[in-house]
């Protein structure tokens, strides 16, 4: 049965390759990125396990001997058999679906409409959606990618990207009952409303309002959803003030089906693209990059 010990020292090897294919030690070197020393240590440890001498002195370069022709060509054949299906893996890998979670709200409210830009602006990316509300969750290790609202200290185990600052703020429908004398007072008005609000989130009031100067405890709460999403779908019903995210409104208060009279705060929160870290997907910097654009197009039309 054959086993690993029935291999050369492979960065020896590594380093005999190179050299044979260069013609020199310095070379070789510089292509590995290490000193010369360190390649002519490998070259020596090679020539002992290998029980002969590789290389010969020919004037100022070094030649082949007879073992040394017979080892290169293997050497080189098995590289290059290596190199080729080392490309054709990660060619596989870049040609997969990519897998993209995120909380259903922002999935429905901010994702779903931006897809067909998405793909108009990235065709190479196929991507795939999946609702996840857990952060960091060990569900998510073999997915791409998670879309997600977050505050550090961020998993060491994952790469993140920061994308956004989250800013959050009250809306309100101009269908709602109570909207006129509401939107010419100060924030402080909504001491006086039972306020919409989420079980996802129950310190989004709370932060508004400190942010904001109004102690916390004076708030008084209405009907309460367990997801942002309902939430939302309540306010712009015309059933009450509701907090969110700005972006996931942004929509909402361009159509007019939503207003902001009292503008946002920025949390510690932000919109960050997480993933394990396992290897090195280029499509990771593309997406961040396409989600900090989409983020950032979303401000100037906003309170």
């Amino acid at each position: 049965m054959k086993t690993i010990r029935d291999l050369p020292p492979l960065n020896a090897l590594r380093a005999f390759e190179a050299t044979a294919r260069l013609e020199s030690v310095s070379r070789a070197a510089q292509e590995l990125h290490v000193t010369h020393g360190a390649v002519s240590r490998q070259l020596h440890a090679l020539e002992d396990a290998v029980g002969q001498p590789l290389f010969v002195r020919q004037g100022r370069g070094l030649g082949l001997t007879s073992a040394g022709e017979q080892l290169r060509d293997n050497a080189t054949d098995a590289f290059e058999r290596l190199r080729d299906g080392w490309a054709s893996l990660r060619r596989g890998s870049e040609q997969a679906p990519f897998v993209l979670a995120c909380p259903g709200s922002l999935l429905a409210r901010w994702v779903i409409p931006r897809l067909d830009q998405l793909g108009r602006d990235l065709p190479e990316l196929k991507l795939h959606l999946a609702a996840q509300e857990e952060p960091f969750s060990p569900a998510l290790s073999s997915l791409g990618a998670a879309l997600m609202l977050a505050s550090p200290p961020f998993p060491v185990a994952w790469q993140v990207y920061e994308l956004a600052p989250e800013w959050i703020g009250p809306v309100v429908s101009p269908r709602y009952a109570g909207m006129v004398p509401l939107q010419t007072q100060p924030s402080s008005v909504l001491q006086q409303e039972l306020l919409l609000h989420t079980t996802s989130r129950p310190q989004a009031w709370p932060d508004w309002a400190q942010a904001e100067g109004i102690a916390f405890d004076s708030l008084h709460y209405g009907q309460g959803f367990a997801h942002l999403y309902y939430l939302l779908e309540a306010a712009v019903a015309g059933l009450g003030v509701a907090i969110a995210p700005r972006q996931l409104v942004a929509d909402d208060l361009v159509a007019g089906r939503l207003l902001a009279p009292w503008g946002f705060q920025q949390t510690t929160a932000s919109w960050i693209l997480a993933a394990p870290r396992r290897g090195n997907d280029k499509r990771l910097d593309a997406l961040a990059n396409w989600l900090r654009q989409a983020l950032a197009s979303d401000r100037p039309s906003l309170p």
